[in-house]
């Protein structure tokens, strides 16, 4: 175990100015620290990755997915470097093939999709397509059927023969009826949606991730797009992880850079630029543009803050 440490010490060191680490939770009897598995890792680097990731503040499965990655990257580079961090496909087992070579891959959408807008009602989405938003998402909260329908439907209609692409949250049953764009689900979505008729319909995919695990999960579905966030705290929903920061964001731009990539999460006019630089293609907003006295003003200053 001494030689486990060791290493996992080296990374902790190494990466400590690389902005990676955020605060680890008070653990608690109902909310343990996470666990090292000792008995299914293929080698101490795989032990001494995932220690260091707990150390520098990752949740238990992101932990041991990059636990995996770090043993990978040893044995596909020749040897343990402390100062490299994970950051190709192989490391994390991502797929080897191309959209064009996936059977099972989701509909095409352009690999920078912009400024993406995340709207509370079809009124608001009319707005954005009047605006010329690049991409808009309708995230509309409501059990009652008929409203939902009629909303979307509305949606659609006013993104038809625009410049806006439109993606539906959640409801993607009434998003394939009304012939919607695409559809964005969340990770507890995947598990209840029916995949392959949003496949067969022909719809783009959004799936949300919050971390190394979600991204590797959501790369087995060759989704149209990966949203990756939530890069800072937002009162707008609670997020299953703490908010992952610049320098995480970052690495994930960097090993997904094969999907178009969402940045999500607590962005402004403040930090839209440094978000942009990361590599994503697109930075998905909602109050910077809600909340703001005139939004079509700002839709036009937060294109022009996110221009590299």
């Amino acid at each position: 175990m001494s030689l486990i440490r060791d290493l996992a010490d080296q990374i902790v060191a190494a990466q400590s100015t690389a902005d990676l680490a955020i605060p680890i939770p008070r653990y608690t009897l109902s909310s343990p620290p996470p666990k090292i598995d000792n008995e299914h890792a293929i080698d101490h680097y795989e032990l001494a990755g995932a220690l260091a990731a707990i150390e520098l503040g990752f949740i238990q499965a992101d932990a041991n997915t990059l636990g995996k990655a770090f043993s990978r990257m040893v044995h596909h580079d020749g040897g343990f470097n402390p100062l490299k961090w994970p950051s190709r496909p192989e490391h994390f087992d991502l797929l080897p093939w191309t959209r064009n070579m996936n059977p099972n891959a989701f509909a095409e959408c352009p690999k920078r999709l912009g400024l993406y807008g995340v709207m509370p009602d079809a009124d608001w989405v009319k707005r954005m397509v009047d605006a010329e938003l690049p991409t808009v998402q309708l995230r509309l909260k409501s059990d009652d059927q008929a409203k939902i329908k009629k909303q979307i439907s509305e949606a659609v209609n006013a993104a038809a023969d625009s410049k806006t692409l439109l993606f539906i949250n959640d409801y993607w049953e009434q998003a394939i009826e009304a012939g919607a764009y695409g559809v964005h689900l969340g990770q507890e979505d995947m598990e209840t949606a029916d995949l392959d008729a949003i496949r067969n319909a022909g719809l783009r995919l959004g799936l949300s991730t919050h971390g190394y695990a979600e991204m590797v999960y959501a790369d087995r579905f060759c989704p149209s797009y990966i949203a990756m966030g939530a890069v800072f705290a937002t009162p707008i929903k609670q997020m299953p992880t703490a908010p992952q920061g610049l320098g995480r964001l970052y690495q994930y731009a960097k090993l997904m850079s094969q999907y178009p990539l969402v940045a999500i999460g607590g962005i402004d006019e403040g930090s839209i630029h440094a978000v942009a630089q990361s590599g994503v293609g697109s930075v998905a907003v909602i109050r910077a543009i809600t909340h703001a006295k005139n939004p079509k003003a700002a839709i036009k200053h937060l294109q022009e803050l996110m221009k590299t």
